[in-house]
């Protein structure tokens, strides 16, 4: 899985009832990630992708 700087992503949630959260990649250490992801609700966290991970391209 591949994400640049800018894209965004969503984190599905992986038990029922638990909600989708969104961000914006803001750091890209390496090609396929880890990734440091601003959320929605002004978090940062460093992000491993994975199958619960959809990057979607913001950059053509």
């Amino acid at each position: 899985m591949h994400a640049e700087v800018g894209d965004k992503v969503v984190i599905h949630g992986r038990t029922v009832g638990t909600a989708d959260r969104g961000g914006t990649v803001i750091e890209a250490r390496g090609a396929d990630g880890p990734y440091v992801v601003r959320f929605d609700d002004g978090h940062e966290t460093l992000v491993f992708p994975g199958p619960d991970l959809t990057v979607v391209r913001t950059t053509p």
